[in-house]
């Protein structure tokens, strides 16, 4: 077992998603940040997703009750098992009785920690990740709590394995988003697409306070529709990545949470860049990249090359 002694800000069981169920509104709910989760399981000896805890904030830390091969990826933390510095992206060794704890985040703001083990939280629809609204999956549909107990099963040790340095990406702020054209980019007037997409313009947008699992709220210069234009659109299917407009002009990035929606769509984040998208946190500057389509295929081969070179 594994006793949570603090639990951050918000920690909490995910894993690969819970896909196949947009038909009746459930989101796939995974974790944020992909790429770390990914080599999060490859560094821990796992081929397929395996549920692994995901946590915002500084100073979490849970006790283990037994010695156990750990990894820690997503945000650069400074982080300790027992009194012993460890390295992120890399396995570490947690004795039997220690603490491991992580002190702060120093860049990024999402950071996953996995075990040589397995959580055991019952699979609800085939994913053992948590849907935080509906209140399903995970430890009892919720986040962690001080106090919580974690059982794992088959436990092993998990060698020494690490992630190549080259193989890390920057999470550091300001951000450049790369999207491709939305589905209603020509209700938006050219000088808003103007300033939006082109450096002469004013493009920089602040992440608000507004943020969490569902999306992502920006502030800036607000986009405006051509006159005359409609500023909603009949409810439909959405994806993550999305970028929608309401009537404010204030743009809104959609992260997992969603499989509807009715603003009027932008662009889309392309899918090499939706990691990136876990580490955005208030404050943060922002600016978008219009790319074709073509270069973003080009851009997502690339970042499944990465994938498969994790590790040797």
């Amino acid at each position: 077992m594994m006793e949570i002694v603090n639990p951050a800000w918000l920690s909490m069981v995910v894993d690969g998603g819970r896909y196949g169920h947009a038909d009746i509104g459930v989101p796939p709910s995974p974790a944020l940040d992909r790429y770390a989760y990914t080599a999060l399981c490859r560094l821990l000896g796992y081929a397929a997703g395996i549920a692994a805890i995901e946590v915002i904030g500084n100073d979490f830390s849970l006790k283990v009750d037994r010695d156990l091969s750990c990894a820690i990826t997503g945000a650069r933390v400074t982080a300790f098992a027992g009194s012993m510095p460890v390295a992120p992206w890399k396995v570490f060794m947690a004795k039997a009785g220690s603490t491991i704890r992580v002190k702060e985040a120093i860049e990024g703001l999402r950071y996953y920690i996995g075990f040589s083990g397995i959580i055991d939280v019952a699979k609800v629809a085939g994913s053992c990740t948590t849907n935080l609204e509906c209140r399903f999956g995970g430890y009892f549909g919720r986040p962690f709590l001080k106090g919580d107990r974690i059982a794992l099963k088959d436990v092993r040790d998990a060698g020494e394995r690490a992630i190549d340095e080259s193989l890390i990406p920057s999470m550091k702020a300001p951000h450049i988003l790369r999207i491709i054209d939305g589905e209603e980019r020509d209700r938006f007037s050219p000088e808003t697409l103007k300033s939006l997409f082109e450096k002469g313009g004013d493009p920089w947008y602040k992440v608000t306070t507004k943020t969490n699992r569902t999306g992502i709220r920006l502030e800036g210069r607000p986009l405006e529709f051509r006159k005359g234009t409609e500023q909603s659109i009949i409810s439909e299917g959405i994806l993550p990545g999305v970028v929608q407009v309401p009537g404010g002009g204030q743009p809104i990035i959609v992260l997992y949470e969603r499989t509807i929606g009715g603003y009027a769509r932008i662009g889309h984040v392309i899918k090499a860049d939706r990691d990136l998208l876990a580490h955005l946190k208030p404050l943060d500057k922002v600016r978008f990249q219009r790319i074709t389509r073509g270069e973003a295929e080009r851009l997502w081969n690339e970042k499944t090359t990465q994938y498969y070179n994790m590790l040797p």
